[in-house]
This record gives C-alpha cells, sequence and structure tokens, in this order.
C-alpha cells in the first residue's frame, strides 16, 4: 500500500470538531489529478466520471476510531475492491480520502500509487487498507 499523506486542512478540522472518525461517513475516490497538500473539499482534485464499474464519489468505508496511550487510530473494516466492466477504469493514481458527512465534503489524505494505473475490463483493483489507514501521535 501506498504510504498516506494529509491534506493541510485535515489538522485544521480535527481542532475544530469538524470530523468524527468513529461515526462520520469516509469515503475513498480515484483521482489522476496530482493531489497538493492545501486542497481542501472533495474534487479538488478531480474525480473520476461515474463509468464501467467506478461510481463518482467512490466507495464507503467501514471506520472506527480509538486511542490508547496518546496514540489514536483509525482503523477500517475491509478493503475496497472496484471491478471494470464494460470497459476500463482510470486511470488513476491517487486515492483521496475524505469525510462525506461533512457538508463540504472535506478532505483527510490521500496516498500515492507512483503512476498512474488504468483497470481493464475483467480486472479488479483492491484498495489494501491493512489493518488501519492512519495514525495520529
Amino acid at each position: 500500500m501506498a504510504a498516506f499523506n494529509k491534506f493541510n486542512c485535515f489538522v485544521g478540522d480535527i481542532g475544530l470538531k469538524l470530523h468524527n472518525l468513529n461515526t462520520d461517513t469516509l469515503k475513498v475516490y480515484l483521482t489522476n489529478a496530482t493531489p497538493v497538500a492545501t486542497d481542501t473539499v472533495y474534487n479538488t482534485p478531480a474525480d473520476l466520471s461515474t463509468a464501467n464499474g467506478y461510481t463518482a464519489g467512490g466507495a464507503g468505508v467501514s471506520n472506527t476510531y480509538s486511542q490508547t496511550s496518546g496514540t489514536g487510530t483509525l482503523a477500517i473494516g475491509s478493503d475496497i475492491v472496484w471491478t471494470a466492466s464494460g470497459g476500463s477504469i482510470g486511470p488513476f493514481r491517487y486515492a483521496v480520502l475524505y469525510n462525506d458527512t461533512a457538508t463540504a465534503k472535506n478532505l483527510i489524505g490521500w496516498w500515492d500509487y507512483g503512476s498512474s494505473i488504468t483497470i481493464l475490463a475483467g480486472e479488479t483493483f483492491t484498495f489494501d487498507m491493512t489493518t488501519s489507514l492512519f495514525t495520529l501521535a
């Protein structure tokens, strides 16, 4: 899995109680536009369009936030799998995490896969969330 990168606004949004990482609906979307740390809301960078097994807005994650000894962890329930059908999905290079519950759909962070990926018809792409998305210490 690619390394997690936070958007600058996420730090301020946590302090302003904008995110409840335990109960808010968080989603991941795919983009080929390079994220910038100063981006703040969904679709900046631009989401892929709905087509061939991908739905604009991305897919939801089953999130649980916990804290132990001063370190918070955002854990997930299962991976996201996109399957291309009737054509390809992409290209995309980045997966972007945002808060779909927040009115402005505020951004949290992104992962860079290093090069553009296209999922061909019949192929799948798994956003592997392992045991946690990120930790705050």
